[in-house]
């Protein structure tokens, strides 16, 4: 394909960019390797799907989109060092990067330092804002809300709660917390490991599970122990119809990477599943599959993917990579993303995005049961905790 980017499959930091002449040079930092490679080379292919795209069309203003491209291997450090070096050596001002939001934390006072841009597309906690990030993932008021309305209409009141121990998990747990106990529910247990935890610690969570016998399971366990995770939890004879484990980051790479027939009946909460029925995410998965073959795309690559496409735009406008201008131009953009039609809060500088939850089939892929009417603008520091403005009542898909 035109434009194609890669990286050194051995190099510790290879760069490749494209022969274009003043090309318009970006940073691209998702780790390819570590504890978090699944999911960030997931943001990685979207990214390149969408700046090739881009290229092909023929670039924004007559120049090509130039990518600086380096692996931090699921580092906060590397990402920190990285960072820096793109903005500091590589002539680079704006970002594509990052995933956990302890990379976030990292390179964020780089970026600000630096007046830089970062684009940044993992769902996260929220309690963030700064001018120099765009955020295009979801916040909790746009999958944590409505996630624990739906479990508590569908699945009982008791919940047991498991994640990997640092930032995300814990402030996604606290706010799971707060919403089922504000509504009669009851935390069973919470209980955190080791972002790359042992297959023996996961499996004594398992065997703890299958004695207590909560209605739900809420899991923000990431990477390889997120993925041992549901294998032990179907050897150990649990049966997902009965106590399912609810999610906001198993995705379609990861349910494949499992055993799809090991996730069916587990429920997922996010923006965009790829079994949409839009004619923008046909047009998206047949780009997909052209490119990547049957890897299947997931919310991790199809918000990558947008936010390229939604940067270009605002570079269309602006002719120029300075920040604030960036920032400006990108409040008066939209992009008809795979998941619908996606705009930028002005308030914020976060996404605005149509709420879904998805129960997992045994082919790996997902079924929407519930779909919000309209989409919510984000609420990242969630001043209402209500669920009634999220209409569960008749909104089955």
């Amino acid at each position: 394909m035109q434009g194609e980017i890669r990286m050194g499959e051995n190099s510790r930091e290879s760069a490749t960019r494209l022969p274009a002449d003043a090309g318009w040079r970006i940073g691209v930092l998702y780790s390819r390797t570590g504890v978090t490679a699944a999911t960030e080379s997931e943001h990685f292919f979207g990214t390149a799907l969408a700046i090739e795209e881009v290229n092909a069309a023929g670039g924004v203003d007559g120049r090509q989109l130039d990518p600086v491209v380096y692996d931090p291997k699921s580092d906060p450090d590397e990402y920190r060092r990285l960072a820096s070096r793109m903005l500091q050596e590589d002539d680079v001002t704006v970002i594509f990067g990052c995933s956990t939001s302890s990379s976030r934390k990292a390179v964020l006072p780089v970026i600000e330092r630096n007046n830089a841009l970062l684009w940044y597309c993992s769902i996260y906690e929220g309690f963030e804002y700064s001018p120099n990030v765009i955020y295009t993932g979801a916040v909790p008021n746009q999958n944590s809300m409505q996630l624990a309305a739906y479990l508590l209409r569908n699945h009982g009141r008791r919940f047991f709660l498991v994640g990997a121990d640092y930032i995300y998990p814990r402030e996604s747990n606290r706010i799971m917390r707060d919403m089922v106990e504000q509504h009669g529910g009851e935390i069973v247990e919470e209980l955190y490991l080791p972002s790359d935890a042992d297959p023996s610690a996961l499996d004594q969570v398992v065997r703890q599970i299958k004695a207590v016998k909560p209605d739900v399971v809420f899991s923000t366990l990431i990477g390889r122990g997120a993925r041992a995770f549901y294998q032990l939890y179907r050897e150990h004879g649990i049966d997902p119809s009965r106590i399912p484990i609810a999610s906001l980051t198993m995705t379609e790479g990861e349910t494949r990477m499992i055993g799809p027939e090991l996730c069916g009946g587990h429920i997922i909460s996010a923006s965009y599943v790829n079994t949409l029925n839009h004619a923008s995410n046909k047009r998206f998965l047949e780009s997909w599959r052209m490119r990547f073959g049957d890897q299947p795309a997931s919310m991790w690559s199809e918000m990558a993917y947008n936010q390229v496409h939604l940067f270009a735009l605002a570079l269309a406008r602006t002719r120029s990579l300075d920040t604030a201008k960036l920032v400006e131009a990108v409040h008066e953009v939209e992009f008809d993303s795979p998941e619908g039609m996606l705009k930028i809060d002005r308030e914020n500088n976060h996404a605005v995005l149509t709420p879904r939850i998805a129960i997992c089939r045994p082919d790996g892929l997902f079924d929407i049961v519930w779909e919000g009417r309209i989409p919510i603008k984000p609420d990242p520091y969630l001043t209402s905790y209500g669920f009634a403005e999220f209409w569960l009542d008749g909104d089955a898909a």
